[in-house]
Order: structure tokens, then sequence, then C-alpha cells
């Protein structure tokens, strides 16, 4: 019964989530980033993650590709911020994947 499946579109989003989730560096990064609640730079970043400059670069791209991330251009240096209305759906998601009803509905990122 195809009608019973959570639309393609809905899960290739929510699989993208959970696969920049999967390691973790970048969720000790986006939590770290939604607790700081502004936009840091990346040798904010690297100091509080104690990971290379590379790694953490392409943590955070990984993190933005899905827009958990935000990037904002600051002169020729980028600053990374919480992307809270994407980060607030996760939990949805998750709920919705193991066939709970979802607490809320999910904003798009």
């Amino acid at each position: 019964m195809m009608a019973d499946l959570l639309d393609r579109t809905t899960a290739e989003t929510y699989a993208s989530w959970f696969r920049a989730l999967a390691d973790p560096s970048r969720v000790q990064i986006v939590e770290y980033l939604a607790r700081q609640n502004r936009p840091m730079a990346v040798g904010e970043i690297v100091t509080a993650a104690g990971l290379a400059q590379s790694t953490v670069s392409q943590h955070l791209k990984i993190l933005a590709d899905v827009r958990f991330v935000l990037v904002e251009a600051v002169g020729t240096a980028r600053h990374y911020r919480i992307n809270s209305r994407c980060v607030d759906g996760f939990p949805s998601a998750a709920d919705i994947v193991m066939g709970h009803p979802a607490p809320s509905l999910i904003g798009s990122c």
C-alpha cells in the first residue's frame, strides 16, 4: 500500500537530516551553536570543538547543506549560526519516521 508510506520527497529530506547528524562532532557543533545562539566565526567553533579547522569547516559545510546551520559573510570571513527553524523540525521528523504522530508541524528549512 503505497498510500501509507511517507512521501518520497519528505523521506529524502529526513534522510539527509539523519545523515548530517550521523557524526558525533556534527552533533556537538549543532548543540554548541544552538546554545551560543549567535553567529560565530570558524575559529571560535574550532576552539570549542578541539578539532582542526579543516575538519570543522567540512562539518559546517555538511550542516549548511541541510540548512541546520546558516552562513553569513562578514567581510572576508564567514560566520555560522544555528537555523532554529530547521533544527526545531528534527524531533518531529524522528517521531514521524518512528510511526508516532508529529508533535508539531514541521516547517521547511
